[in-house]
């Protein structure tokens, strides 16, 4: 796989990194009162009495909070008779909606100490899910067709003049899709949402914030915690991505990830007598390329549809998140080397969020809109190159066979400037975040969990595992370890 193409897809749904947002001053607080202090409307939202739900009423642009107003989508699942406040809970992305998540959640038997003590405040970044408006930029069978094209393989001079040509109609067609157009491009960021998050943490009457950030929602919570140090009481961040990473280290550092994932499920599959890759825990890296390279010239029958290269890595990528998928990837892997693609489709249509209608849910628009204001451009053909290489270097599963050479993905010429950067957070006067880290995380490797406890005098949780993300997904160690932080502010360095 072409590590531009990587830039649109590999990175979705993990994480972003974003310049804080400036603290609230005197002159600021008078124009956001309408906004903090308004009474959310909650009502029933589900056949679950049990939830809620509201909008938020937020400004469009907080440099002029008496303009245009958009709305964040909330889920709520009320706190029993031991209340504490709220936890506002986050899935990542961009692109990822935090009601969905409460709403899992709130069904978690690992959540139920928590769900007794506070009220579970899922939501919305603006522009995703339940939010008003979305993010709109291909239509369905627009994106089935970029997927199924492998145009990043043609990377003769006009092969490469097309996909630019491509992705500067991607930006435009974001612009003129969503409502308030460029004007909602630009505030769409981290930024913005963390100004929201403030918002929301006032409207729902807590003086300071409790919150559950995974993969790119550690980015929301680390920061709020720049922008807002004193208005933390505490921050559980799981899956967290180093900010001081630019766009270039990032991809090589996730990529090197997913090998390394990739590997271990190498070797638990060669030790099964059946394994799609063989026998040889050494060489099936070799073996998954005989399987899928020849995708790149032509895909395979997968129902109604087709197989592509590209979408035969990003099934893999999505199989790679959770060992509990091993066993469905080496099925869908068999089934590739018999002919069909189905079950790999499917993989990466999870990873979409393209349901069995052909609907898709929009977060892969929100991905590339929050995407391209949080990092610094990377237009220097040179530098591109130099990070192909070092991705492929230390990826080598993802080879396609054909040369990574000079092409610029969707945000070099995305309409509307960055707002953010890469930088190394600080946040005076923060209480101590939680920060969990797993050793073999394929999206978010271990030591960007490291280096973010550092920088935001954090304590570490190490996990010993291979799967992206983990607090609450039954680990007993990792559960008890969060659940006494959240609700009491222990914590201590740890290794489950």
């Amino acid at each position: 796989m072409r590590a531009a193409a990587l830039l649109g897809a590999a990175l979705v749904l993990t994480a972003c990194t974003s310049v804080p947002a400036p603290g609230p001053s005197s002159s600021q607080a008078p124009d956001l009162r309408k906004f903090t202090g308004q009474q959310l409307a909650w009502t029933s939202c589900s056949a679950d009495a049990s939830l809620d739900c509201a909008h938020l009423t937020v400004p469009l642009d907080y440099a002029e909070p008496a303009g245009e107003t958009v709305t964040v989508g909330l889920l709520r699942h009320k706190a029993g008779k031991q209340r504490i406040g709220s936890l506002v809970v986050n899935p990542g992305g961009p692109g990822g909606a935090g009601t969905s998540m409460a709403a899992s959640l709130a069904k978690s038997p690992a959540a139920a100490p928590l769900l007794d003590r506070f009220d579970l405040v899922g939501f919305d970044p603006r522009g995703v899910g339940a939010s008003e408006p979305r993010i709109t930029c291909r239509t369905d069978a627009e994106q089935d067709a970029d997927r199924a094209s492998d145009v990043e393989s043609d990377m003769s001079p006009e092969g490469v003049k097309k996909q630019l040509a491509e992705t500067t109609a991607y930006g435009a067609k974001c612009a003129e899709a969503t409502k308030y157009g460029k004007a909602f491009l630009a505030n769409a960021g981290t930024r913005d949402v963390v100004r929201d998050l403030d918002v929301l943490r006032a409207a729902l009457g807590d003086e300071k914030l409790t919150y559950l950030g995974y993969s790119y929602g550690t980015q929301i919570g680390a920061a709020y915690a720049e922008a807002f140090p004193r208005n933390v009481r505490a921050l559980l961040l799981d899956g967290a991505v180093d900010p001081a990473q630019d766009i270039a280290e990032s991809l090589v550092t996730q990529m090197a990830g997913f090998q390394d994932a990739f590997t271990e499920f190498g070797k638990w599959c060669a030790a099964r007598r059946d394994c799609a890759l063989g026998r040889d825990p050494a060489r099936t890296t070799e073996a998954f390329q005989r399987l899928v390279r020849p995708l790149v010239a032509k895909a395979v029958p997968a129902g109604s549809r087709k197989l592509s290269f590209e979408d035969a890595v990003t099934g893999t990528f999505a199989a790679l998140y959770a060992r509990g998928d091993w066993p469905a990837l080496d099925g869908a892997l068999t089934e590739l080397a018999g002919g069909t693609g189905r079950a790999l489709l499917a993989f990466a249509d999870g990873y979409y969020g393209r349901d069995r209608d052909g609907h898709y849910g929009g977060g892969i628009d929100a991905y590339f809109a929050v995407r391209c204001v949080d990092r610094a451009r990377l237009t220097d053909r040179a530098a591109i190159d130099r990070a192909h290489q070092r991705m492929l270097a230390g990826a080598p599963f993802l080879a396609g066979g054909s040369p990574d050479t000079s092409e610029l993905d969707i945000c070099s010429t995305w309409p509307v400037p960055p707002t953010s950067a890469e930088h190394a957070p600080h946040a005076d006067g923060l209480p101590k975040p939680l920060v969990v880290s797993t050793t073999h995380d394929p999206a978010t490797p271990y030591q960007q969990g490291v280096d973010l406890a550092k920088d935001l005098g954090g304590v570490l949780l190490t996990y010993e595992g291979v799967q992206h993300t983990v607090f609450l997904d039954g680990n007993t160690c990792v559960d008890r370890a969060g659940v006494a932080y959240l609700i009491d502010g222990t914590a201590a360095e740890a290794r489950c």
